[in-house]
């Protein structure tokens, strides 16, 4: 079983510069056509209502009930982007969510410019409580400084697994003694954290030096730290073309990251995300 622990669809592609196949590129047609292509069996889509594409949870949402056996929803909620971000009564629209869509866990865009406390807070453990209770995933991207605010909460909710985005977005040309790297490390002490096995091309120095070797000293350090049983494979597909392909993306850990055992890859490309999929309780019907 293979799942794909970060990708994307949108209706419109929401990146600049443009394209020529605007309506098309980021379509759930194109990520399944390539899931297909590379044996890929199931995908865990991270939604964001970024630029031209506000209602990005309800296309997702009609997509999973469509492919119900391949897709799995991970909503939007109050992301950096949204005229919601760090406002009171998160909690009550986590729930709607909840009540509305299929949902298997949130994500949560942490701007680059605050502490991540919101996490902890009054609001912010209101939210991990609904987290708790259905037992969501849940979603960060996370900059290095956030992490002592994903510990704190991890620490609060122990029960909760939270899954951070590529690898912590740690960067190959940090300058020793790599204080960004030492904070994502230092998350490993909580067994309820986890990383995405994702983002390459956003670690590197150079983004379209496939197969990004100059990441292995940082990403063994991980692996060693937090071990196979807390590393999710993820494409970041479509974003990821603007890289590598959605093949490339698979063997860039399979094949490359030879530090990695082999017997520790089934974990990694989706045993360890199937059983938090399967240990979601929310509701698993469609209300639209």
């Amino acid at each position: 079983m293979i799942i794909d622990s970060h990708s994307h669809a949108w209706p419109l592609w929401p990146y600049q510069p443009p394209v020529p196949d605007d309506a098309h590129r980021g379509k759930i047609e194109q990520l399944l056509n390539e899931m297909d292509l590379n044996g890929v069996d199931q995908a865990m889509l991270v939604c964001a209502q970024i630029e031209r594409n506000p209602r990005n949870n309800a296309y997702i949402a009609q997509q999973v009930a469509r492919y119900p056996t391949r897709l799995h929803q991970i909503v939007d909620h109050d992301s950096e982007w949204s005229s919601t971000y760090n406002q009171p009564g998160s909690a009550a629209r986590l729930q709607a969510m909840i009540d509305q869509w299929p949902i298997k866990g949130f994500t949560h865009y942490l701007s680059p410019n605050d502490d991540g406390a919101w996490l902890y807070s009054d609001e912010g453990q209101a939210v991990f409580k609904i987290a708790e209770q259905y037992n969501l995933i849940v979603s960060i991207s996370t900059l290095t400084h956030h992490q002592p605010a994903i510990r704190r909460a991890a620490e609060m909710f122990p029960t909760v697994p939270i899954l951070i985005h590529h690898m912590g977005w740690v960067k190959v040309d940090e300058p020793a003694p790599r204080e960004g790297l030492q904070q994502v490390l230092a998350s490993a002490k909580l067994p309820n954290i986890y990383l995405k096995f994702s983002g390459f091309a956003y670690a590197t120095r150079t983004n379209w030096d496939y197969p990004y070797t100059d990441t292995h000293e940082l990403f063994r350090a991980e692996y060693e730290h937090f071990g196979a049983d807390r590393l999710c494979w993820g494409s970041d597909y479509p974003v990821v073309r603007f890289f590598m392909t959605y093949r490339q993306s698979l063997e860039a850990f399979r094949r490359h990251c030879t530090f990695i055992p082999e017997h520790d890859h089934a974990k990694i490309l989706g045993g360890n995300l199937e059983k938090l999929l399967n240990a979601v309780t929310a509701p698993t019907i469609s209300k639209e």
